[in-house]
């Protein structure tokens, strides 16, 4: 790695500030970020953005409590407790409770009809495979074609007989009175990260407290009338028992740990979770089969009960936060970014017409600083005929007199340049600003052999690069080279060897066989004479008739010019301020 390289890392670079005395704009600045603070903060303390938080890890257990006598169609008064409703559980989180029933009594083992559907219909036993069944058939056929009523015949199939025939649950339901059963929800759970272990059931709720409270005066009692959750998940029971469906019992347990501001209490909220329209889902509703089985004359017989019911689902989730130096200064850090838009804010009001457009403009120029590509080398043009300065691209190709300009700007005068120049000339030569230049080049300066295409004063030389192909006039009329100012400036040996000195008071003067030194300051005070202050990133392009110029007065020893070189020229910065 060079020393170059090395000394790059041991670099600081910080951003510039513009400062802008102003009551009006201080003032929206402060009130703005103090607006943003109080969102902030209040943001903070409301979504408790200065905690570590930790997911919560759940167990239920559920006890359902009711009794009820119902009459079933074909069976007759029968009474349902616990072990006759609640069915077999599907799930560790969920119970069930039996609304509705179907049922088929003294089933046996045996041979019967199938029941009539549309693709079991049949004429003879050619239309009945033996050993066949389907997801829809309730035994497997025998082969043979049997009458099933007066009018219809099916596939005779071995199976529980006789078969279940009623499709369609019974209006209203057989067991509508299990609305007024209870169920108790035990739910325990843990937060691992903080070590926290908490019950739904509260210390200060004992037996005489679980066998009294009502969700109705206290949110926080565990025990829930079946028909009330149904009622808060915006459904209606008795519609609800004749199909069946699913609700969800949701406890939200959202825990502020911190020792000044505990809080962890759980929040009951329902929802049903299943397609209640019928004509939406296929299988609406919810049931499942089951039977019980006994001995009748050493013959095995059983009642087959398709029961329908509402399975209840309790979903637990939520979780704690307790306080975190940490994660409080991730908070400040992702939040430091919201003052920026005090910044975005004032920087476009500033620059739109709501404000001063002399200040918009003041602080435009001070804030932003233009800079070319490197590979779009711009130059900069300054015509004796014409009061400003062009911009214009470098061209391979097209002569640099007849490019179009990008923009035109006007001339930045250096008039401590000129007046501190001034001051290194003879006190007896005056120069006249009055007086007219003569009509034809300097009389000392050879005629040219040939007159370019593009040159306007007849006093420039042909050049095979485009970019040389510059002229001191825009339009026909005097070279700028015949003007008084312009011997004493660019072509006063004297004056020139005052300037190299003042640049470097110890260098020794410059022989009269090198000249190159005296060139090239000459070349320097042309262009902060034509040129005052080049815009930024831009190279200044001397005339062709200028070069020839001072190439004749101070020429090389060998012949040889390195011709245009661009490079950013800033010519006596001190001279501006009047101290040359």
């Amino acid at each position: 790695m060079s020393c170059s390289s090395l000394l790059g890392l041991c670099q600081y670079e910080t951003n510039k500030l513009v400062r802008i005395q102003s009551v009006r704009l201080g003032s929206l600045k402060w009130s703005l970020n103090a607006a943003i603070l109080l969102f902030i903060c209040v943001m903070m303390l409301w979504n408790r953005k200065y905690q570590e938080f930790d997911l919560v890890v759940s167990s239920v257990t559920t006890k359902v409590k009711g009794v009820t006598e119902a009459r079933l169609p074909g069976v007759g008064d029968m009474v349902w407790d616990v072990a006759d409703y609640s069915g077999p559980s599907q799930d560790k989180n969920s119970f069930f409770v039996v609304t509705n029933v179907i049922v088929t009594k003294n089933q046996k083992q045996g041979k019967c009809p199938e029941v009539p559907h549309t693709d079991r219909l049949c004429k003879t036993d050619k239309d009945c495979e033996r050993g066949a069944w389907d997801e829809l058939s309730h035994g497997i056929q025998t082969g043979s074609c049997v009458k099933f009523d007066v009018l219809r015949k099916t596939c005779e199939v071995s199976a529980w007989c006789p078969i279940e025939t009623k499709r369609s649950p019974p209006t209203p339901a057989v067991l509508a009175a299990a609305e007024n059963f209870t169920v108790l929800i035990k739910n325990n759970i843990r937060f691992p990260a903080f070590n926290f272990i908490r019950r739904n059931i509260l210390p200060k709720m004992n037996s005489a407290y679980l066998r009294s409270c009502q969700r109705a005066n206290d949110s926080l009692c565990p025990i829930f009338r079946l028909g009330d959750m149904v009622r808060e998940a915006g459904e209606n029971f008795s519609k609800m028992a004749i199909e069946g469906g699913v609700i969800g019992i949701l406890i939200k347990w959202d825990c502020n740990l911190d020792p000044f501001m505990q809080h962890c209490l759980p929040k009951y909220s329902f929802r049903r979770l299943d397609e209640k329209e019928s004509n939406r889902t296929l299988y609406p509703g919810l049931n499942f089969r089951y039977a019980k089985y006994n001995m009748v004359n050493g013959v095995e017989e059983r009642t087959l009960y398709k029961a329908f019911g509402i399975r209840f689902d309790v979903m637990v989730f939520g979780q704690a936060g307790k306080f975190s130096f940490i994660q409080l200064i991730i908070y400040i850090g992702s939040t430091l970014s919201y003052y920026a838009l005090t910044t975005i804010f004032i920087d476009w009001l500033i620059g739109t017409s709501c404000y001063s457009a002399e200040v918009g403009q003041n602080y435009s120029e001070k804030k932003v600083e233009s800079v070319q590509d490197n590979q779009k080398c711009v130059l900069c043009v300054s015509y004796v005929d014409e009061n400003n300065i062009r911009l214009v691209k470098k061209s391979q190709k097209k002569s640099l007199q007849d490019m179009k300009p990008m923009s035109v700007l006007p001339r930045e005068e250096n008039v401590g340049y000129l007046r501190a120049v001034l001051c290194l000339l003879q006190p007896g030569v005056k120069v006249d600003e009055d007086a007219r230049p003569p009509l034809t080049c300097n009389p000392e300066l050879k005629q040219k052999p040939r007159r370019p295409v593009w040159c306007k004063c007849g006093c420039c030389s042909p050049s095979s690069l485009p970019w040389e192909e510059l002229c001191c006039r825009q339009s026909d009329g005097v070279c700028i080279t015949s003007s008084p100012l312009f011997e004493q400036l660019m072509l006063r040996r004297s004056l020139l060897e005052a300037v190299l000195l003042y640049q470097d008071p110890l260098s020794p003067p410059a022989d009269r066989g090198q000249t190159s030194d005296l060139r090239h300051c000459a070349y320097r005070q042309y262009i902060s004479w034509r040129f005052g202050v080049p815009p930024t990133d831009t190279h200044p392009v001397i005339p062709s008739c200028c070069i020839w110029r001072v190439r004749e007065k101070f020429p090389s020893p060998d012949g040889q010019y390195s011709g245009f070189t661009p490079v950013r020229m800033v010519p006596m910065e001190a001279s501006a301020d009047g101290k040359l």
